[in-house]
């Protein structure tokens, strides 16, 4: 049951449309600093601060420092597996559809 709950616990910090369209914007560019981050999503930067914890937290995304500047990148092959399915525009037909 213990891996029921820490599998639970990463998918909750998924769960929240922010760090969604973090990780989505991430798939896309590869990488990308909290400036370029804050004027995408349109959330103050402490906001964005809150939601990049808890990702780099769960081992989604980590940072790397270049002077002033905090580079972040997808770190989990899975969460961009998960947020590929869950927000593929075409989803396939089920059989006897």
């Amino acid at each position: 049951m213990d891996q029921y709950q820490k599998q639970a616990e990463w998918l909750k910090t998924l769960a929240h449309p922010v760090r969604l369209c973090i990780v989505k914007n991430l798939m896309a560019k590869g990488s990308c600093n909290v400036s370029d981050m804050q004027h995408c999503l349109q959330v103050q930067q402490s906001t964005l601060s809150m939601h990049l914890q808890k990702l780099r937290s769960a081992g989604i995304l980590e940072g790397s420092r270049t002077g002033s500047e905090v580079i972040y990148t997808l770190k989990d092959t899975a969460a961009t597996q998960i947020v590929e399915i869950l927000l593929h525009e075409e989803q396939p037909s089920l059989p006897n559809q």
